[in-house]
């Protein structure tokens, strides 16, 4: 049977780590601030927001609230992200998305800022994954990824790894951090020929594809980690399972993450450190800028 990579440990290893940082962020005068900034009353957003709010208590992160009405107008909108943005006690900002229809979620990922865009959703976070640059951060959901990795010492050097999934959110942003890890990726999407192959190759496999017990056995290869990403509704569970087929492949690999249990958990652990990096930056900047006044 494989390792299990659980969740629970890296979130909690994570945890008190970042206490520490967010005592000594106050002994100096600033308390980090998490502005959850949300349109409407998505069940899946509320349930996400419970989460994010309970792990920044635990920590000792602020949490302030921007709840704006699923009818919002585009200006109203804007007043309200402008206003956030500007506001120099606000070190991250939790944008939900998708945002209704009548909002150019275009024009929101460019407004916001990226220096507080602790989940990775503008085009600027998003250009310094890809370039490897510190301009804002990393989707919440990739950098889980790389922490259960890091925390159950998988080592990515030289590794081959498949990922199965292409978008923003996930397959593309996982593909460079991973690379950035020096490991040789390959993509898989669905116009991919028999991605099965591709994904038996791999060292590593990460499944990101959205689509319910997508791999099974013809998938792995014995001494294979698989990270599995996929939350879907699983009918015959009357739950939440992932992309992998856990019964089929789990006594076929070396290690997996579960669903539930896995990348999940360690997601807002990463959104609270994200957070804590904003306010680490925000206070390098307010330093450097005394420092020119003080010449």
């Amino acid at each position: 049977m494989a390792e299990i990579l659980k969740g629970k440990p890296v979130a909690d290893a994570m945890t008190a780590q970042m206490m520490q940082e967010a005592e000594r962020l106050k002994a100096a005068g600033i308390i980090p601030t998490l502005c959850i900034f949300r349109v409407g009353e998505q069940e899946e957003d509320l349930a996400y927001e419970r989460g994010a709010m309970k792990r920044c208590d635990s920590v000792g992160v602020r949490v302030v609230q921007v709840i704006l009405p699923r009818d919002v107008s585009q200006s109203a909108f804007d007043k309200k992200l402008h206003e956030v943005n500007a506001d120099p006690d606000i070190h991250g900002i939790l944008m939900f998305r998708p945002l209704p229809a009548q909002l150019n979620k275009e024009k929101a990922r460019r407004d916001l800022a990226p220096e507080k865009d602790v989940d990775g959703c503008t085009d600027l976070s998003l250009a310094g994954v890809f370039t490897g640059s510190d301009i804002g951060f990393a989707p919440c959901t990739a950098q889980a990824v790389m922490e259960i990795l890091r925390h159950y010492d998988v080592d990515t050097t030289g590794k081959r790894v498949t990922v199965i999934g292409r978008s923003l959110v996930i397959g593309r942003p996982v593909a460079m951090l991973l690379m950035r890890e020096n490991a040789t990726v390959t993509i898989c999407h669905t116009r991919s020929t028999d991605i099965p192959a591709a994904a038996r190759d791999a060292d590593i496999l990460i499944a990101t594809a959205g689509r319910l017990h997508l791999v099974t056995e013809e998938y792995t290869n014995p001494e294979q980690v698989i990270i599995d990403v996929g939350i879907n509704w699983d009918e015959a569970k009357g739950g939440v399972s992932g992309d992998v087929d856990f019964d089929r492949v789990a006594p076929k690999v070396k290690a997996i993450s579960p669903v539930p249990g896995g990348v999940g958990s360690v997601t807002t652990c990463v959104l609270v450190k994200h957070v804590l990096e904003a306010a680490r930056r925000a206070q390098g900047r307010q330093r450097e800028e005394t420092n020119r006044q003080s010449y």
